[in-house]
């Protein structure tokens, strides 16, 4: 197994919708940097790479209408691409992809809002949730939900970020 201070990890940011970029945050540095943080916490055998885009209400809801049947906007979409199966017959020098991310901008302002969240930490806590989607953690029973939102919050703290599911 190669060093892990040699592994690396990319994560390639689009944006797609223009107000991300009037929100006057840098989204690309910071979620790249972000993702970067949350995958150098696991073990990897090879380099890491993850597709984030960032885009709008109307695209989200084409993507969760086609992909889970559900004819509505939602604030984050997580497209995993390999199964642990496609992963063991991968070249040892072949990188893994993790999948893709959608996070929908109206949705999420609106949250952060509603909320009362910033919108970089609210986002923040949507990149975490999403990439641990990639990773194969998942929220479908109580227990699976207690595991995954307690990976989040220990997460976001490092980042001095507040636990997302404190009222």
């Amino acid at each position: 197994m190669p060093d892990r201070s040699s592994i690396k990890y990319s994560c390639h940011v689009l944006i797609d919708e223009t107000s991300w970029n009037l929100s006057g945050i840098e989204w690309y540095n910071h979620i790249s940097q972000l993702s970067q943080i949350v995958l150098s916490g696991f073990e990897w055998d090879r380099p890491v790479e993850v597709n984030i885009k960032l885009t709008n209400d109307a695209e989200v809801q084409i993507l969760n209408r086609q992909f889970r049947h559900k004819d509505k906007p939602t604030n984050v979409l997580s497209f995993p691409v390999l199964t642990d199966e496609d992963i063991q017959f991968l070249p040892a020098d072949f990188p893994l992809m993790l999948g893709d991310i959608a996070l929908a901008f109206e949705t999420i302002t609106r949250e952060a809002i509603e909320q009362k969240k910033s919108l970089n930490h609210h986002v923040s806590h949507l990149v975490v949730h999403g990439l641990l989607h990639l990773l194969g953690y998942d929220h479908e029973t109580d227990l699976e939900a207690e595991e995954m939102e307690a990976l989040e919050i220990e997460i976001l703290s490092k980042q001095s970020i507040p636990n997302p599911y404190k009222e």
